[in-house]
């Protein structure tokens, strides 16, 4: 039996590795078109930042270590041209044909660069994968650019927009529109544009940029560009093959990330996965999602039976210094879905007051949404400098367990005044939320 795996880093490495855990005797080929197979694509704005300090600490495995360690042949270079499922082959961009039994697509997603002229220019980059990483690390270095145009306000753009202020640059955020996060959000975009404003950086919305100019971009002079305008997932190759997509335009699949081909799994950036508060397929492409999905392919492709239960859409990101967590619906996102939404918009201090502290006591605003007919949690959102991931963990962890907000007004959390007050933001804010339902 041959498993072959298209495609390596997340959700395609973590395939591999959990079917030759299930079955041992296995043959398992991953075949990988770029460099590197196996790497920390969300630690890349961090080498820009030069908190990294060397491109290889980002690489997890190296194909050699992995075919040693994991008995997994690895095949980097090797571009998967066309699936031939009725022949169960793999047909290469050199022409070569891999046989496979069972097949794991995990091809991920590329930056949406779609409608924008002019990106094929020395200082124009995106910040996907190692290579764009070292290529805009070393004009950096050797060009010594003073101002930067940001293209996007998602997860990539405000952190390029940290990364570039922490080198020094004179940075503009430029979006077509005035979200943050892809979201219309008072109090997230607030709070992000405040904190722009603080470290010098201009936003720029309602600027949709066709084309980019060879010293400017929207009629802002700059010396580089970093275009972080979203993702598209990588489904051709699929779709050729008779894969059948989903309502989001990723791969459909089954819990059991079963596609409509029997035998073909998908998994990762490429593939949709079912939102646990809407019901609804969705598509969000983040590492945390793409590994556990390898892994349920993974073990499928080999025979077991185990499945990937759904998302809760949980993410966080940090720009100049503020943390921003994010997990399920916002009011207006629930209201859309047509939830019976309130929620509630609270501050408040991280630990008690009389705990000083040279700066002062950071505060947190967190905001709670739930569903008055049924008094579910439907999400939350986090801003702060300090507690955010373990907060909004918390929050997503209500939401896979279908809690109730007077349910979740009485979590039992710790407490001591380095840590945390005796009400933490969280319960005030399920306490709040609770008198409007």
């Amino acid at each position: 039996m041959r498993l072959v795996v298209i495609g390596g880093v997340a959700a395609g490495l973590s395939a591999a590795a959990r079917a030759r855990r299930i079955d041992k005797f296995l043959d398992i080929t991953v075949l990988e078109k770029g460099e590197w197979v196996s790497y920390a694509a969300c630690g890349l704005p961090y080498f820009i930042e030069g908190r990294v300090r060397a491109l290889d600490d980002l690489v997890l495995y190296a194909p050699d270590r992995f075919a040693r360690e994991r008995n997994v042949t690895v095949r980097v270079k090797s571009e998967v041209a066309a699936i031939a499922h009725s022949r169960r082959e793999v047909v290469l961009a050199d022409g070569a044909k891999v046989h496979y039994d069972r097949l794991v697509i995990a091809t991920g997603a590329r930056p949406n660069l779609a409608g924008i002229g002019g990106r094929n220019q020395e200082r124009v980059f995106t910040l996907h994968t190692l290579a764009d990483a070292r290529r805009l690390r070393e004009f950096l270095c050797s060009r010594k650019p003073k101002t930067a145009v940001v293209v996007g306000s998602g997860y990539i753009g405000l952190e390029a927009v940290e990364a570039l202020r922490t080198n020094g640059l004179k940075v503009t955020l430029v979006a077509d529109d005035a979200r943050i996060l892809g979201r219309s959000h008072p109090t997230l975009s607030k709070a992000v544009l405040d904190r722009l404003e603080q470290f010098h950086v201009e936003f720029r919305p309602g600027e949709r940029v066709r084309k980019i100019e060879h010293d400017s971009v929207a009629g802002i002079p700059c010396d580089l560009v970093v275009l972080a305008t979203g993702l598209k997932p990588n489904v051709e190759l699929a779709q050729e093959a008779g894969v059948e997509t989903g309502r989001t335009g990723a791969i459909r699949v089954t819990d059991r990330m079963e596609t409509n081909l029997a035998g073909v799994f998908a998994a990762g950036d490429c593939a949709e996965a079912m939102h646990l508060v809407t019901g609804r397929p969705a598509y969000v492409p983040l590492g945390t999602t793409a590994n556990k999905m390898g892994r349920v392919a993974g073990a499928c492709a080999a025979g077991a039976r185990e499945r990937f239960p759904g998302i809760v859409g949980t993410s966080i990101v940090r720009t100049c210094g503020l943390g921003i967590g994010l997990t399920g619906l916002t009011a207006g996102e629930a209201k859309a879905e047509g939830f019976d939404a309130a929620s509630a918009l609270i501050e408040a201090p991280v630990r008690p007051s009389y705990y000083s502290q040279p700066l002062g006591i950071p505060h947190t605003q967190v905001e709670l949404v739930a569903d008055r007919r049924t008094g579910k949690l439907l999400g939350g959102l986090v801003l702060g400098e300090e507690g955010v991931a373990g907060r909004v963990n918390v929050i997503a962890a209500g939401l896979h367990l279908g809690a109730k907000v007077d349910e979740f007004a009485q979590f039992d959390f710790a407490y001591a005044p380095p840590f945390a007050p005796v009400w933490d933001p969280l319960l005030i804010a399920a306490q709040q939320l609770a008198k409007r339902i």
